[in-house]
């Protein structure tokens, strides 16, 4: 870096004079191109500025970009104007439409409030009813107390209608005989449920054959629900079996 400033102070006048003389040379090549020109035109050309001063133009200028303000302020006016009109259109439809659909929505509902109401009435006056108790039939009874076990059968019949129940290594101690109440004929199928004591604990009614009368079945689970087998200290807690009851018309 030293050596440079050390060169450049040494031709620094060289250096001068070649820009002078470039520069004057330059000067010189551009009065001669200006001296050509002004004769080869014919005769001088009048300029007329009609350029305004400039505190004129200044305010040519800002009346100028006021007007375009104000019109740019008066379209944004006229489209916001539209777009509330537009809106205002829209939002009356929207009104108009769900006042419309709000009424059939609200008729629905009315509707459906006043099944419910009648339904609750309906139910209150049902609830309010006494509930008949359930009438217990007299039954004739076939018993086998003093028999000898092996003896008593698991099939009873009443003249042409017959009871058959089964119960696993048990036998009926006091079995209802049903069959004649029944105007009828038809066979009811009763699922029974029995403690060691004997005891039948549940009675169900599981098929109907051969009959349009409900009061078969009433009589079928009634007199399941009164026999008693013999008690066995072995048998399940609960056992499982059933009575069918075979109605004939009488």
């Amino acid at each position: 870096m030293s050596k440079i400033k050390k060169l450049y102070r040494k031709n620094i006048y060289g250096v001068m004079g070649t820009l002078i003389f470039h520069i004057l040379l330059m000067t010189g090549f551009w009065v001669a191109e200006l001296n050509l020109k002004v004769e080869i035109l014919p005769e001088e050309a009048i300029l007329l500025d009609f350029a305004l001063p400039d505190d004129q133009k200044e305010i040519t200028e800002n009346e100028t970009e006021k007007q375009q303000e104000k019109n740019i302020a008066s379209d944004q006016s006229m489209k916001n104007i539209n777009k509330t009109v537009s809106n205002l259109a829209v939002n009356e439809a929207a009104k108009s439409d769900a006042s419309k659909k709000d009424k059939f929505f609200d008729d629905d509902y009315n509707r459906d409030i006043e099944e419910a109401k009648k339904m609750v009435v309906d139910v209150n006056k049902q609830l309010s009813k006494k509930i008949p108790a359930i009438k217990k039939y007299q039954m004739p009874e076939v018993t086998t107390e003093g028999q000898n076990p092996d003896s008593i059968k698991n099939v009873i019949y009443s003249g042409k209608s017959n009871i058959h129940y089964f119960l696993e290594n048990r036998f009926h101690v006091r079995l209802p005989i049903p069959v004649y109440l029944a105007k009828s004929g038809g066979e009811v199928k009763v699922d029974i449920q029995v403690d060691r004591s004997g005891k039948v604990i549940k009675a169900q009614a599981r098929s109907v054959k051969n009959t349009n009368d409900p009061m078969l079945t009433e009589y079928a689970t009634q007199a399941a629900e009164r026999t008693v087998f013999n008690a066995d200290a072995r048998a399940p807690l609960v056992q499982k079996g059933s009575i069918t009851y075979q109605f004939v018309a009488q």
